[in-house]
């Protein structure tokens, strides 16, 4: 049996503050940072979160707006937006570097097109210490306890075995995967694919349309891991085509839900201003279509995304377009 550990969970949004919660009642100890001093205060007082009503928080969880009140915990859980995740990690390398890394953000840094566990390692933090968990997992489900099943993935096999055996109970399964780089991709580049389905949504679009779209996603998804080096089966598995799945059919996607508003026909400025919380794919889509110009490789749907998303073409015309492209085999 593992023994009860000390963790930081970093950043206290939807999936922060689920875990936050989920590890406090398996008995750990547990701080959680986030930036807010005002929403810190709520949690401590009310012990509630703002975005999941029914998430009530433990009375031994102790909240703080201080990043030097993190200090050398056993593990350190990364829940921050991906491009805050450089600034938020080189504070901790100061004084938490032999901790164990358990990274939830998902995405591409738009500059040096680093995966999340590369910037947490070019911090200082031991690559072997550091871990990715991605997989179908929306928090408003992990909240009340649905059966969720997600992968850890990292290069350590005994780091990321401990982590799956301290994560998983009977509501919340583990499996492991070595192959980081495919995990991280497929749960990162599965946003804009995402949004894609939403736009689909949003113009009126069918299951038809919808079940093609997430079948070439994987594809492209896969064509651009396996030219960076991951395995192709990662693709079919929790952090490929399970993940990509979720978003682009849950009511809880934030990436699916910018994706219906441009579809019926809003601006993607008016869409941000009015959302709370962060939609990943839209700076992932700039990463993504860096990385299809540097790799050579072709990822029709993603561009698709990326020339709507900032370059204001009509949906409608990228539909046709996608549609219209030189026909060619499956495979």
């Amino acid at each position: 049996m593992i023994k009860k550990q000390a963790i930081a969970v970093i950043g206290c949004g939807s999936w922060g503050g689920t875990i936050a919660q989920y590890l406090s009642e398996m008995g750990h100890s547990i701080t959680v940072w986030h930036v807010d001093d005002n929403e810190v205060k709520m949690f401590n007082e009310k012990r509630t979160h703002p975005f999941i009503p029914h998430l009530n928080f433990s009375s031994s969880i102790h909240f703080t707006s201080d990043l030097k009140e993190v200090h050398c915990k056993d593990i350190l859980v990364i829940a921050v937006p991906s491009h805050i995740v450089r600034k938020i990690v080189g504070e901790l390398s100061t004084h938490c570097d032999d901790a164990i890394i358990v990274n939830l953000a998902k995405g591409i840094e738009n500059d040096t097109l680093m995966r999340m566990s590369e910037v947490i390692i070019s911090a200082g933090f031991d690559e072997e210490k550091v871990v990715s968990l991605y997989g179908p997992s929306h928090a408003e489900e992990v909240a009340k306890k649905i059966p969720t099943t997600v992968v850890a993935a990292g290069k350590n096999k005994g780091t990321i075995e401990f982590i799956q055996q301290l994560f998983s109970s009977d509501s919340f399964r583990i499996y492991t995967n070595q192959d980081i780089v495919g995990v991280e991709l497929g749960g990162s580049i599965k946003n804009i694919i995402a949004i894609a389905a939403g736009i689909c949504d949003g113009i009126g679009f069918g299951d038809n349309t919808k079940a093609a779209l997430i079948t070439r996603g994987i594809v492209e998804i896969t064509r651009l891991g396996t030219a960076m080096g991951a395995k192709k089966e990662t693709f079919a598995g929790l952090s490929g085509l399970g993940d990509l799945i979720v978003t682009c059919l849950s009511r809880h996607s934030r990436n699916r839900f910018v994706g219906e508003e441009i579809g019926k026909g809003r601006k993607l400025s008016e869409i941000l201003n009015s959302m709370e919380m962060i939609a990943e794919g839209i700076n992932t889509a700039k990463s993504v279509h860096s990385l299809m110009n540097k790799y050579s490789v072709e990822m029709p749907i993603c561009n698709a995304v990326y020339l709507v998303l900032f370059e204001d073409i009509d949906p409608m015309q990228a539909v046709k377009e996608l549609m219209n492209r030189e026909l060619i085999y499956e495979h």
